[in-house]
């Protein structure tokens, strides 16, 4: 798809980023779904971002407007996530930041209404973490939402970064409390093949400083009961590897 077609078709001043084909509106003939933008000169900035469908059935084209509309790479994917048969529009961007956030929106156009089912600033308010360092070169990460504690063990950390924070003994020089970040990335998974795509969600766990990491923070999540939600109310923490010393 040439990036000005949209733009010399509608007479927009706006370019293609993403495009993708599917069946969105739930009368079984394709649809063209596009994420249209503004290019910032000598930049990779993308400003003023739209989905905007194309109506298989009559051609006519439908501008839904997204909250957060600007970012770096645009993109589109389709694909079920309720189980109704009809491909939802997962939307994503990257924000560029030291943070590595993305943008996230999925949106349902059946019966060509828009619905949006998930939206990256409601998941980030979903869940109250803690991030508190212990004695003995451990971290515990616990989220107060569902109740669930994990421990990170940093006793094969740098050397010199253990001793800026432990006495020898491994005791605490003083108390100290990290965090966890809002979401960074996103990914549609079909985790038992059925044909309806779950959600992977990934934050990270943030020791003293935005480049410390400590870990990464997964949330499976499906559609359930008009919403997504985790798998069982369960996570998982993943810890970074260290270089094995030989």
């Amino acid at each position: 798809m040439h990036p000005y077609v949209y733009h010399r078709q509608n007479h927009y001043t706006s370019s293609i980023y993403s495009y993708a084909q599917g069946e969105v509106n739930g009368d079984s003939l394709e649809d063209q779904v596009y994420l249209v933008g503004q290019e910032t000169p000598d930049s990779p900035y993308i400003t003023n971002i739209t989905l905007v469908i194309q109506d298989g059935r009559n051609n006519k084209f439908h501008s839904i407007p997204l909250k957060t509309n600007t970012g770096y790479n645009p993109r589109l994917f389709l694909g079920d996530f309720t189980g109704s048969g009809t491909d939802d529009i997962l939307v994503s961007m990257d924000s560029g930041g030291s943070g590595g956030f993305g943008y996230f929106y999925i949106y349902s156009f059946l019966a060509n209404h828009p619905r949006l089912l998930f939206d990256y600033e409601v998941f980030d308010q979903t869940f109250d973490y803690s991030v508190t360092y212990k004695d003995n070169y451990l971290v515990e990460v616990i989220n107060n939402t569902l109740h669930l504690s994990f421990m990170i063990d940093l006793s094969n950390r740098d050397k010199q970064y253990l001793a800026d924070i432990y006495n020898e003994d491994g005791a605490l020089k003083q108390p100290l409390t990290g965090s966890v970040s809002g979401l960074n990335q996103l990914y549609p998974i079909d985790f038992n093949g059925d044909g309806i795509y779950e959600l992977y969600a990934l934050q990270r766990i943030i020791g003293q400083y935005n480049a410390d990491g400590l870990g990464l923070m997964q949330t499976p999540l499906s559609w359930k009961d008009n919403h997504f939600s985790p798998f069982f109310d369960n996570q998982y923490a993943a810890v970074l590897g260290t270089a094995v010393n030989e």
